[in-house]
């Protein structure tokens, strides 16, 4: 069996989930990170020296960052599910993931500390709202990409889509204002009807 360590209030440990959920896959979870601690401790450090979470044990497999996790679970047990095996097909999806990260992550997390976990009144609104506009800035991208296909790993749901869409769930349940995306919106819409998005993702904002 599968060994996710993390917390459920993780967006990094949300993608890891979704793509188990997805594929059916037994594991156990393990609280971690935040204010359940371990990843301190030397256990731990021997398995992931960044003290960060995710972090996945399968067999003797130990593995971390958690890009790399999904994509090892969708090559290893989702073929054809969320991994393509044509290799172009695979890098539309790989480019998403990778976009996520390189890209949206950093004015995104000043959007989500500040809304979700400051108290109101030590929220730095300037900075909020300037992040918020570079997100709505990258995010058209993403919209104009999604007027053409229904998802972002092409014509069905794919691993291109688990961190866009992790990120997705609060970018549109956070109390900002938000530009009109209407192509992301119903590929949200999409994803909010799946099962395993439902159990991973759409969990409360802390």
């Amino acid at each position: 069996m599968l060994k996710l360590w993390g917390r459920l209030n993780s967006t990094n440990v949300k993608k890891v989930l979704w793509c188990l959920e997805e594929l059916n896959i037994e594991y156990t979870r393990v609280d971690a990170g935040g204010i359940f601690g371990v990843v301190g401790e030397a256990d731990y450090i021997a398995k992931n020296p960044n003290q960060l979470v995710p972090c996945l044990e399968d067999g003797e497999l130990v593995l971390w960052e958690s890009n790399a996790i999904v994509r090892y679970l969708a090559a290893q047990y989702g073929e054809g599910i969320l991994w393509q095996v044509d290799p172009a097909q695979r890098a539309q999806a790989d480019k998403w993931m990778d976009w996520v990260t390189s890209s949206l992550a950093a004015p995104f997390r000043t959007v989500f500390w500040n809304m979700v976990r400051t108290a109101p009144e030590q929220r730095d609104m300037p900075a909020v709202h300037a992040a918020t506009a570079e997100c709505g800035k990258l995010l058209m991208i993403a919209d104009r990409a999604l007027s053409d296909q229904p998802y972002l790993s092409g014509a069905s749901f794919g691993m291109g889509d688990i961190p866009l869409g992790c990120f997705a769930y609060a970018w549109f349940e956070m109390p900002i204002e938000r530009p009109d995306l209407p192509h992301l919106q119903a590929w949200y819409e999409r994803l909010r009807q799946r099962t395993a998005y439902q159990t991973a993702v759409v969990t409360p904002l802390t």
